[in-house]
């Protein structure tokens, strides 16, 4: 696949420069208002996104469109989600203090001590969008592929330069990211936004519910963002009886895919509770052979992702 990162200093224009390449290659171009509106339709308008879950966010976005285009996606920081995708062209458009003063100027029709306050604002939100989103205030030259100057160049030459090396590099040859690729980035990137509790609205199980360990709540909101029905701690299982029949131990799975009709048991690093819970699994298994029980670490949620095939459940990002 191809995905052409573009991104610049405020006032050079460089949203234009993604326009024109986008139109010149005939790839998808993806804006950061486009960005809102595609995580609007997932998540509902009124959700709101922490800045520190923004980049992964975005890279889920990017990673489901990719199997169906070629992409140029234009927004700060656009460099850094590219490094996730094979067929990558990051894009800086840089010019003199001076021509992004008279951009401004055209653009807003200002004056030019207004064009150059207004300037200076948006170089100060540039750089706290920056730092919120990827901890850095700036970009350093060594992130980008390509460095083009607008004090000479104009919008149609740099998007012209861009289509050159798009074309030497092969890109578009490439073809799509592949189905297999996707899934396996999407599960790391769910993996990290369900730690901030993002799920699907009106498709989720989630509810108000006391979990006894962070990493049960982080496993519910994984399942929640691929629309996997569970339920937490449904059934105790006997397993230990004392002579008169009366239950001295009972064992209660952490969650129950009913789908899949499978239990699912988390557990931790410590031994000490790892022999506790595999002795209470290995009683279940011989005095329920029929229950279907899977013990993992939280590192082994991939496993069951795709063990199941759960990966290949439609999920619109």
């Amino acid at each position: 696949m191809a995905l052409i990162a573009v991104s610049g200093h405020p006032g050079c224009r460089y949203e234009e420069v993604a326009r024109i390449t986008s139109q010149k290659l005939g790839f998808e171009l993806l804006t950061q208002s486009r960005i809102r509106s595609l995580t609007d339709e997932e998540f509902g308008a009124q959700t709101p996104i922490p800045d520190k879950a923004y980049p992964t966010l975005v890279t889920s976005i990017l990673a489901r469109l990719a199997t169906e285009n070629h992409i140029v996606y234009c927004a700060i920081g656009g460099e850094l989600q590219a490094r996730h995708f094979p067929g990558m062209l990051r894009v800086h458009v840089v010019a003199p203090e001076n021509i992004r003063i008279g951009n401004l100027m055209l653009d807003s029709r200002l004056e030019r001590g207004p064009a150059r306050q207004l300037l200076l604002q948006l170089e100060a939100a540039d750089r706290a969008d920056r730092k919120a989103k990827f901890g850095k205030t700036k970009a350093t030259a060594d992130l980008f592929d390509l460095v083009v100057n607008a004090e000479t160049l104009t919008s149609e030459q740099m998007a012209e330069l861009i289509e050159t090396a798009v074309e030497s590099a092969g890109l578009k040859e490439r073809g799509y990211l592949s189905h297999a690729a996707e899934a396996q980035l999407q599960f790391q990137m769910r993996l990290k936004l369900a730690r901030y509790g993002f799920v699907p609205p009106n498709k989720i199980t989630l509810r108000q519910k006391m979990f006894a360990h962070q990493s049960e709540e982080m496993f519910a909101n994984l399942l929640d963002f691929y629309r996997i029905a569970w339920d937490y701690e449904p059934r105790s299982f006997p397993i230990q009886y004392d002579k008169d029949g009366g239950v001295l131990e009972a064992f209660t799975p952490d969650f129950y895919l009913p789908e899949f009709d499978v239990y699912v048991e988390l557990t931790t690093m410590k031994q000490a509770h790892v022999t506790r819970k595999n002795r209470k699994v290995r009683l279940l298994r011989e005095l329920y052979p029929h229950v279907n029980i899977q013990v993992f670490y939280q590192k082994d949620f991939e496993n069951l992702i795709f063990k199941y095939g759960l990966n290949d459940r439609p999920v619109r990002v």
